[in-house]
């Protein structure tokens, strides 16, 4: 009976086993969908630590999942073993399946032209990382990590992470503090509210400094206040209009007296010219012309009748 058995137990083992299997494969296929997704590879080097990315972390482009890592290690154990210890530059190759139609390694080189980067980033407060790729502006301040090998996959640069960009800001920070020479700027300082206070306040001699400028400055806009009054405004427009007619009535007095003394000096002139034309034309008459009338000036009211009575 057993003889009989043996074959039965047989195909029911080799059936169990051909269903595990088919499941498994199932799973495989059906499950991930990688079987039947293109892809291709791509690394990227790294100086600084890469302490919480592991294998299968999520590959990103602007946020979009389009890979996963597939292996971590150090360059002096996959590209530097024939180089001494001491010149390895032990950089982090971080190599990426990405899902997609390949695409080769020129237009990978095209795309890091255009400051395609990867970076390592932190997802929330989880502390697991993943790989970010993206078009940065700020790939010109980070020049790609160089190296000496030819390289399995096409290379794209990476940028250092966010944690290091920020330490390194805090470092540049320190290092300039540390520049600033504290006591000539205090110095500077003490010197700078003195001046100030100087101003304000003034020296109490002949610097009456801002504040008291300012209280002079409200006395006067006070009294041209009092002066713009309306009361007073119409006494001074008063004054000043009688001024004016005043001024006038001057002027045409001495406008009057100057064309008199005009007309006299254009008189005195005339007569100048005519005694020049005839001391020119006939100089003996100056000498022995004819006596002139004699003129008889009248002392007093008698001697001017008699003298107008003859």
């Amino acid at each position: 009976m057993s003889t009989n058995s043996n074959p039965n137990y047989f195909r029911l083992g080799a059936f169990v086993l051909a269903a595990i299997g088919v499941l498994i494969a199932v799973i495989l296929i059906f499950g991930s969908g990688q079987l039947f997704k293109k892809s291709f590879m791509i690394e990227t080097y790294i100086k600084q630590s890469v302490t919480g990315l592991d294998t299968g972390a999520t590959v990103r482009f602007r946020g979009v999942k389009i890979g996963q890592v597939t292996q971590i290690g150090l360059s002096g154990d996959i590209y530097e073993q024939d180089v001494p210890f001491q010149d390895r530059r032990q950089y982090v190759v971080v190599r990426m399946q990405i899902m997609g139609e390949t695409v080769n390694e020129d237009l990978i080189k095209e795309f890091v032209k255009n400051n395609l980067r990867a970076q390592v980033k932190s997802q929330g407060i989880t502390g697991v990382n993943y790989i970010e790729f993206n078009f940065t502006p700020v790939a010109q301040t980070y020049p790609p990590l160089p190296y000496d090998w030819k390289s399995k996959y096409p290379v794209i640069p990476s940028l250092p992470n966010q944690a290091d960009q920020i330490i390194e800001g805090i470092q540049k920070l320190i290092d300039g503090l540390n520049q600033v020479n504290i006591d000539g700027t205090q110095k500077k300082f003490d010197t700078l509210l003195t001046n100030l206070n100087t101003m304000m306040a003034g020296t109490g001699k002949d610097n009456d400094g801002l504040i008291q400028s300012v209280k002079q400055m409200n006395i006067i806009m006070e009294r041209i206040a009092k002066v713009t009054d309306k009361d007073e405004l119409n006494v001074l427009m008063r004054e000043l209009v009688g001024s004016m007619v005043a001024l006038r009535q001057t002027i045409t007095s001495m406008q009057g007296d100057t064309q008199f003394t005009v007309e006299n000096l254009k008189q005195t002139a005339e007569q100048l010219n005519e005694f020049t034309r005839i001391a020119s034309q006939s100089p003996s008459s100056l000498i022995w012309g004819e006596v002139p009338a004699k003129i008889t000036l009248p002392m007093n009211g008698i001697q001017a009748q008699s003298g107008a009575a003859k």
